[in-house]
C-alpha cells in the first residue's frame, strides 16, 4: 500500500521534475490510499492555479484510489507523531494514515528524509 502526500500529487499533475518518481505509486491505483486531507490540499491548490474544472479532474483521479477519512484514531496518532517527531499537522496526518494502513508514504517533503516507511526524493 502507498500514500502519496499532496506535494507528490501536485508534482505528478504539474509534470514537475519528480513526476516520474510519483507516477509508479499513483498509477498503481489498486495499492493507493488517499487521505481526505490530500483531496483538500490538491483541490485547493489546483483550483487557485488552474480553475475548478482542472481541480475537479485532479480529484477524480485521486478518488480512483482508496479514499480514507481522518478518523479519531488516526487524528490521535497524528498528534502523537507531531509531538514526538516535530512534524507539522498535515505531515503527521499523512504519516499516521500511512501507518494505519500499513502503507509507505511517498513524498518530497524534507521533513521525512531518512524516516522509516517513507519513500523520499528531494524536491528539484
Amino acid at each position: 500500500m502507498k500514500v502519496v502526500d499532496s506535494s507528490g500529487w501536485l508534482e505528478y499533475f504539474g509534470e514537475g521534475p519528480n513526476a516520474e518518481f510519483f507516477a509508479s505509486a499513483i498509477e498503481g491505483i489498486e495499492e493507493l490510499v488517499v487521505p481526505t486531507l490530500s483531496l483538500y490540499e490538491v483541490f485547493k491548490r489546483v483550483l487557485q492555479q488552474r480553475g475548478e474544472g482542472e481541480a475537479l479532474q485532479a480529484v477524480a483521479v485521486m478518488m480512483e484510489g482508496q479514499v480514507v477519512e481522518l478518523t479519531a484514531e488516526i487524528a490521535l496518532e497524528a498528534a502523537r507523531l507531531s509531538v514526538e517527531e516535530g512534524l507539522p499537522m498535515v505531515d503527521s496526518v499523512m504519516l499516521a494514515t500511512a501507518q494505519a494502513y500499513g502503507a509507505e508514504l511517498w513524498t518530497q517533503d524534507a521533513d521525512f528524509e531518512g524516516k522509516e516507511g517513507v519513500q523520499y526524493i528531494a524536491k528539484k
